[in-house]
């Protein structure tokens, strides 16, 4: 089973947020770079595993667990003109942009910390850890996911 690793600024949407949800379930939806459309256009199926990482804080990490409850589906915000995710481009017949609902599964005991993950030789090649990566959706192997779930306790 592929698992991921899903992005979020704890100020624009939070693993509280999710928690707080109803059903404790939302679209994951703003995905506006293309690889990582494409990753849950293509790739991310109901009921994969998501590490929620939250991202743009003093201490960056994964937060908790999630599950995909959703597959792809046209991400609503962006044909809403009052949305920051609207594409004046995007149509309802060809739209451009898609989104996946999450679940919250639970949070970690600790948060696993960007610099936690850099010192775990076992996650050496994660695409996280590369040089310039910036995708807010990312697939992560079984091992990597089970070792970082290990470390949040």
């Amino acid at each position: 089973m592929v698992c991921w690793l899903f992005k979020s600024e704890p100020e624009v949407f939070s693993l509280t947020d999710l928690q707080r949800a109803p059903k404790q379930t939302t679209g994951w939806e703003g995905v506006r770079n293309y690889q990582a459309r494409n990753f849950l256009r293509d790739q991310a199926k109901q009921g994969e595993k998501v590490l929620f990482y939250h991202s743009s804080t003093a201490e960056p990490g994964v937060v908790g667990v999630c599950v995909i409850a959703r597959g792809a589906y046209p991400d609503p915000a962006q044909f809403d003109k009052r949305s920051e995710y609207y594409d004046a481009a995007s149509t309802p017949e060809a739209p451009r942009w898609v989104c996946v609902d999450v679940t919250f599964e639970r949070a970690l005991k600790r948060t696993v910390t960007l610099a936690m993950l850099r010192a775990e030789p076992k996650l050496a090649q994660m695409q996280l850890l590369k040089r310039g990566n910036r995708l807010s959706v990312m697939p992560l192997t079984t091992d990597e996911f089970k070792s970082i779930v290990k470390l949040g306790g």
